[in-house]
């Protein structure tokens, strides 16, 4: 079963935007993209533990802020080394303006 975690309004993050999020002792990183979708991952490289919400979103990219790995925020998928492993994702949804995640 899905629990649907409040996060913060839309408009607290910019469009091509991230914040973190921790819950439940993990950290998350949602994502505000160009087009008022969001998403969320993993909160930490999957590289070397640093937190992507401190790196560099564009499109639909988010780029480590420690090695410039790079990452596809909509499906995780590891595109520029030295990221190689693929980040979770999890299910992020706007209520009344509000985003959600969704955490089993």
């Amino acid at each position: 079963m899905t629990n649907w975690i409040p996060v913060c309004k839309l408009n607290d993050i910019e469009q091509e935007g991230a914040i973190r999020f921790d819950h439940g002792g993990r950290t998350f990183a949602v994502y505000r993209a160009p087009d008022d979708s969001v998403y969320c991952t993993a909160g930490l490289c999957s590289h070397e533990a640093v937190h992507l919400a401190d790196g560099l979103v564009m499109d639909f990219e988010v780029e480590c802020p420690k090695h410039s790995g790079a990452f596809d925020y909509r499906t995780g998928e590891a595109l520029r080394l030295p990221a190689c492993e693929n980040l979770k994702t999890y299910p992020a949804e706007i209520v009344d303006g509000e985003i959600r995640v969704g955490l089993a």
